[in-house]
């Protein structure tokens, strides 16, 4: 059962960051797997608990080992993740409920951080026509358990005809998050249960994004569909035999 991080564990992620190497890292192995893996591991069992009948829904716990993702220099994350989501083949195109904790303490929300720019356009063409359930989605969220609006904006921004949707307008990504630095959450349960809290009162979001991304997906299948019927196959031109017999 999960009982909370410990100071070791954030002195030892922030160990990882200035000390990015196997020579630092092998002999304190046994800290990475005791302070960090195991509580993170017994802390995303519990976080998904709640989903686990949810059709589709799945979690991960992330290890500290290099992956294709990180740069070339770089051997070891700094930061430890969870991530409770609908199964999909890219995870950071798909909306997702997400902790992760890292040396400055523990940050955890809501997230599609690089959703497919289509998705965006429906989301903002569907706020257009109806935007007041969302809007006071996130108004309530913000309020109730003072979470921050966020995600990566537009260099360009977009068009926006009603001003109070500007603020979502602007987001090419997006994220409902809040953090937690203090030791007597971080260092017991609490953290737990608070995220746990968090989780389930941004289910609805979660779910909003959700449907959004299927209905993008079943459309781009549907169109695929659509062009293999009207388009003719196309013609394969077989190569003709000499007609002169070759001697070699």
């Amino acid at each position: 059962m999960f009982q909370g991080f410990s100071q070791e564990a954030l002195e030892f992620l922030l160990g990882i960051r200035h000390n990015n190497n196997k020579d630092w890292f092998e002999p304190r192995k046994k800290i990475y797997t005791e302070k960090i893996f195991e509580p993170m591991k017994a802390l995303g069992e519990e976080l998904f608990a709640p989903f686990a009948d949810v059709d589709g829904m799945m979690y991960k716990v992330g290890r500290i080992y290099r992956d294709e993702n990180f740069a070339p220099y770089l051997h070891y994350r700094d930061t430890m993740w969870i991530y409770v989501r609908y199964d999909a083949w890219y995870w950071n195109k798909t909306p997702t409920l997400y902790f992760e904790l890292s040396p400055e303490g523990a940050e955890f929300g809501f997230r599609i951080s690089k959703p497919e720019a289509a998705v965006m356009e429906r989301f903002r063409s569907g706020l257009l026509e109806e935007s007041e359930p969302f809007i006071n989605m996130v108004d309530e969220l913000v309020e109730n358990y003072g979470l921050t609006l966020g995600g990566d904006e537009y260099k360009r921004k977009k068009s926006c005809p009603v001003p109070e949707l500007e603020r979502f307008f602007i987001k090419k990504g997006l994220s409902l998050y809040t953090k937690v630095s203090e030791p007597a959450e971080l260092f017991s349960r609490k953290i737990a249960e608070h995220t746990a809290e968090v989780f389930k009162a941004l289910q609805p979001v979660n779910d909003y994004f959700h449907e959004i991304v299927e209905i993008e997906e079943l459309a781009k299948a549907l169109e695929k569909e659509d062009k293999l019927q009207t388009e003719p196959e196309p013609e394969i031109n077989m190569v003709k035999a000499p007609d002169v017999e070759f001697m070699w």
